[in-house]
Order: structure tokens, then C-alpha cells, then sequence
């Protein structure tokens, strides 16, 4: 275990927040087809969802909207979902495109808050660094905010 570790420390991102709403509340925004595409993406971003389906075996193709309109296809394959608890998934640029990174969700309930960890393994230290490079971490942090924000008014 400890090689897996140490193998993947290299590419791999780690996002935090504590969403101050419960865990079923932050739950049912991230996994309800109508709300996951309205708080996914960066501030100014907008999703344009082609096919999405929540579910392990699932997946969600869509493009991301940059505000000047630029789109971005996304590709996610749902491989586990443990409701409240855990998501896994894989990254993939545009629909059945090459992978990028793999993705675990985790939610942890905190006194009525909800601790959410995204942990993402890119597939290559390079990706890694390219997506550190773009200020993928900014940008996660940005999601994660439009995640509270949603949650919060559930």
C-alpha cells in the first residue's frame, strides 16, 4: 500500500472543504442530474450536459463554458457510488477521449457540516503539473465554493 502511495504522491491533488450544510443535503446536490451541472466548473463557467447518468456504471458527458464561450468536452465514468460517502470516477477529455486523472469523492459528515475531500490522480506527472501549471487547483476551489453556495440554499 505504502508503494501505491508513493507512486501516485507525484500526481496527485487534493481539494478540502468544509460545506457548512449536512452530508444528504451536499450529497443530493453533487448526484441530482438537475443541480450537478449547474455548481460544476470554475466561477463563470457553465455546464451543456449531452448524456448523464449518476450512477456506478454511469457517466456524465458534457462540455464545460468558459464565459468567452470556449467549450471544453468532459467526459466522467462512474466506477463507485456509495451514497453519502464516497464517489470514484475517471476524467476523461471528451467523450470516450484519453483519460486524464481518476477521482474520489469523499463526505464525511462534522457537526452538522460536511467535510468533502476530492482527491484527484492524474494519469502522468506531466498532467499533473499541466493542470497545476492552468491553476487547477484555484479552480477546484472555485468549484467547491459554488458547490456550498447551492447547498446552502437547499
Amino acid at each position: 500500500m505504502m508503494d501505491d502511495i508513493e507512486s501516485t504522491a507525484d500526481r496527485t491533488m487534493v481539494l478540502q472543504r468544509i460545506i457548512r450544510a449536512p452530508r444528504s443535503v451536499v450529497w443530493s446536490v453533487w448526484m441530482n442530474p438537475e443541480t450537478l451541472p449547474l455548481w460544476w466548473g470554475p466561477e463563470g463557467f457553465s455546464c451543456r450536459t449531452r448524456r448523464i447518468e449518476l450512477r456506478s456504471g454511469g457517466e456524465w458527458v458534457f462540455d464545460m463554458i468558459a464565459p468567452e464561450g470556449t467549450a471544453f468536452p468532459n467526459h466522467h465514468l462512474y466506477h463507485e457510488v456509495q451514497p453519502e460517502e464516497r464517489i470514484r470516477y475517471a476524467l476523461l477529455w471528451g467523450e470516450n477521449g484519453p483519460k486524464h486523472a481518476d477521482a474520489i469523492v469523499a463526505m464525511e459528515e462534522e457537526d452538522g457540516t460536511t467535510k468533502v475531500t476530492l482527491t484527484m490522480i492524474f494519469s502522468t506527472a506531466a498532467e499533473y503539473q499541466t493542470a497545476k501549471g492552468f491553476g487547477a487547483e484555484e479552480l477546484g476551489q472555485q468549484t467547491l465554493t459554488k458547490l456550498e453556495r447551492l447547498a446552502a440554499s437547499h
